[in-house]
């Protein structure tokens, strides 16, 4: 049986991650829990201290807003990254092979240049010897690796 599940993205600025995080998969910030007009309260009210909320209604979560995704949260830690992901996101724009190579090459360049805009970077182009295959690995703003296809 399933279980569920968030998944947990270590970083230095979460509400960054937030902002650039719904543009690359379409999710929304996760409202505060019933009760608390913001995140900020009810991350004062479990006791965390002031000053590691930093500024800010600490929006740190995203949910899919069909409901279909696991819901993130994107955990300040002081650390930065050091090394290439053990776990990565592909976001699917294309299509899938059922739809012409150079329909998906245009909407994932489509999504990518999005991307680009919203703070992202072009890590490798293609990567894939499947000549039927188009990919753009990418970095979020914080240098964190993701795949476009």
């Amino acid at each position: 049986m399933a279980v569920p599940f968030q998944l947990t993205i270590d970083c230095a600025d979460p509400d960054a991650q937030v902002r650039f995080w719904a543009v690359a998969l379409g999710y929304v910030p996760k409202p505060p829990p019933d009760g608390f007009d913001s995140w900020r309260a009810w991350y004062e009210s479990v006791g965390v201290p002031a000053e590691e909320l930093g500024d800010g209604d600490c929006t740190d979560r995203l949910v899919d807003p069909d409901g279909k995704g696991p819901d993130i949260w994107f955990q300040q830690v002081p650390e930065g990254k050091v090394g290439k992901n053990r776990l990565h996101l592909d976001v699917f724009v294309g299509g899938g092979r059922t739809v012409p190579l150079a329909i998906r090459r245009e909407r994932v360049d489509a999504k990518v240049a999005d991307l680009l805009a919203a703070g992202a970077s072009t890590y490798r182009i293609g990567g894939d010897a499947d000549p039927d295959h188009y990919g753009v690995l990418m970095r979020d703003p914080e240098g964190n690796e993701f795949c476009v296809a």
